[in-house]
Order: structure tokens, then C-alpha cells, then sequence
């Protein structure tokens, strides 16, 4: 035994502090009664923006989230509980305690093969759609695509179309008019100003959200809707036929009647790994009615056994956009399927 613990015995033992306090744990969680209700309207870095919604005026307060919510992902549109300094006055800070349960998510994917899901937008009633005729060209798939996370959110879609100066809407309503889906103008009026007589009213006493490409003309709507928006606006590269991204964040403003729109950054993909493959068939509203005499559990794949798809394209019943229908169908299908 070393010298330096021969003599050492139980009373020269020291125990060491308790480092993390004598105070016992507890799984109880504050209530939190005088908290008051807000909407997430805007995320910066770790610091939110929040309408309260206490049935007094609106007013804008920022706020951080409590430990309890690190984990916790919170976009606009979102429901939460605030405590705090919620006055909205000037240098304030609240703090997000609680996070309300969801009635819709719109999420997305990187790809059809990632399992990490972004979440865009919650709360949402309606998605807007937005493609330009035009410069940039309409991407159909993305449209496809966006559609398919709208029916398995439970958000209704709607698509607004711009640069009608460039190009008629004969295509699109061709390409997409026997979803049901609903299509509505948004060109340059006689005037040389955005037409938005046709989209505002679809506004009024819902959450929206606009999606679309980069180029689109997205954020030259929205300062149309709303000028004190000042949504930067960019031009389209004339090389790669892509917009760059103006907008870096998603926003939400109140527009008409009880309405608010969140205006989100253009994006460049739209994975739906999350979504379920019925989802992504109920999309094609045009295709569906032929699913009925389809085997069942028929993947509606192109070697699917007995698919009645191709007969029901084959016979006009799609209208002439069938057959890029059922082929942008069969891709997201063959994505998600792996």
C-alpha cells in the first residue's frame, strides 16, 4: 500500500458535494393559467414573432421557447402558449410554453427516399399553388407533388397563375383542369399592376399558404396583396431557366377579412416520402374514378397486373392531358415505392 494511504480510515473520508443539488426532481409540470394564446407568425435565428389572438386588439409580441420546447420545431401558423412579457411593447420578451395541438401539417421531404420530414406550415386551410406560365416554365410535377401533400394534410389546394403577359393559361387549364383543382389568374392587368380581384376573396377567414418555384413571381404577389409586405423580388437566370431565392423565411401576414397568408421561400424540390401512396393517387381526381376496377392491391405501376388506368387513358375518359397524367402519377408512385 502507497505510504500516502497507510494511516487513512473512515473518518478521514470527505464525500463529495451532490453537484447537481439536494432538490429532488419532479415530473410536474407548471400550469402555466395566466398563459395567453398566439400564432407563430415568423422565426428568426431561436426568436419567434407571435399575433396574440386574446380577443382584445392584435398585437405582435417576439418571444424564445422554454427548455421544455427545445426538441420542438415551431413554424408559423402554429398555436402556442406565452408567458412572459406578452405587452408587445418595444425590447419585450415572452417565452413560448406550450405548443397547441395541430389541426393540419404541411410538411415536405428533401426527396422521396428521406425519412426527415420539414414542416412548412401548420393550421393551414388552403395551399396556393403558385406557377408562372412562363420564364420559368410551369413545373407540373411540382404541382403534382404539392397536390399530393395538400390531400394527405387535408389542406385544399388552389393554383394562381402568373405572367399570364407571357403566355396563355391554355396549357395549365389543360394540363390540370379535370382535377377540379381551382385555377385562377393572376396576371399583369391593363394597368401593368398584379390582378388580384379573382384571388383575394379565396383569402378572407382562412390560413393560406404559398408555395412555389423560385421565379415564380410568388413575392411580387404577395407585395400585390399586401404592399407593406415588401417582399424582394428577383429576377429568372437565363441560363439555368431558374429564379434565386428572395424570400429566406417564411412569413405570415393578415390579409381582408380574418385572413392570413404565409408567404414561404421558393423551393427547388418537394420530397413526399411522408405521404401515403393513396394520398398521392387522390390527388389525380382525374384518374381516380378508374381505380374502382383496378385488382386489389394493385400498385398502379405500369407492370401492375390488371391496372385499369392505362384502359381508362386509353379511351379519352382523362381528357388529352391523360397520358402525362398517368405517367407523372406512375413517377411518384415508383419514387415512393422505392
Amino acid at each position: 500500500m502507497s505510504p500516502r494511504y497507510r494511516d487513512f480510515t473512515e473518518d478521514d473520508y470527505r464525500p463529495r458535494p451532490n453537484r447537481r443539488g439536494s432538490r429532488p426532481r419532479t415530473k410536474e409540470r407548471p400550469a402555466y393559467e395566466s398563459a395567453v394564446t398566439g400564432m407563430i407568425t415568423a422565426v428568426d435565428r431561436g426568436r419567434y414573432r407571435a399575433v396574440v389572438l386574446d380577443g382584445a386588439e392584435d398585437r405582435t409580441v417576439a418571444g424564445v421557447r422554454a427548455a421544455r420546447l427545445r426538441r420542438t420545431a415551431l413554424v408559423p401558423g402554429d398555436r402556442v402558449d406565452l408567458v412572459g412579457d406578452t405587452s408587445g411593447a418595444e425590447g419585450s420578451l415572452a417565452r413560448i410554453v406550450g405548443l397547441q395541438p395541430r389541426c393540419t401539417v404541411l410538411r415536405r421531404s428533401a426527396d422521396d427516399a428521406d425519412e426527415t420530414e420539414r414542416v412548412i406550415v401548420a393550421n393551414a386551410d388552403q395551399l396556393v399553388i403558385v406557377t408562372a406560365t412562363a420564364d420559368p416554365a410551369p413545373s407540373e410535377g411540382l404541382i403534382d407533388r404539392a397536390m399530393a401533400a395538400a390531400f394527405d394534410a387535408g389542406i385544399e389546394p388552389l393554383l394562381a397563375v402568373t405572367k399570364l403577359d407571357l403566355a396563355p393559361l391554355d396549357d395549365i387549364v389543360e394540363r390540370f383542369g379535370a382535377t377540379g383543382i381551382d385555377i385562377v389568374p393572376c396576371g399583369l392587368g391593363p394597368d401593368g399592376r398584379v390582378r388580384t380581384e379573382e384571388l383575394r376573396p379565396r383569402l378572407e377567414h382562412r390560413l393560406s399558404v404559398l408555395l412555389g418555384h423560385s421565379g415564380v413571381g410568388k413575392s411580387t404577389l404577395m407585395n400585390a396583396l399586401l404592399p407593406q409586405a415588401a417582399r424582394a423580388t428577383g429576377a429568372v437566370n437565363d441560363v439555368t431557366g431558374r429564379g434565386r431565392h428572395t424570400s429566406s423565411s417564411a412569413l405570415a401576414l393578415p390579409v381582408g377579412a380574418d385572413g392570413w397568408v404565409v408567404d414561404t421561400p421558393g423551393v427547388r424540390s418537394f420530397g413526399l416520402a411522408h405521404v401515403d401512396p393513396d394520398s398521392v393517387v387522390a390527388a389525380f381526381a382525374d384518374l381516380v374514378p378508374a381505380t374502382a376496377d383496378c385488382p386489389k392491391g394493385c400498385t398502379h405501376l405500369a407492370d401492375s397486373p390488371g391496372c385499369a388506368l392505362d384502359a381508362w387513358v386509353a379511351q379519352g375518359r382523362a381528357g388529352e392531358a391523360g397520358p402525362a397524367r398517368l405517367a407523372s402519377l406512375r413517377r411518384l408512385l415508383a419514387g415512393l415505392r422505392g
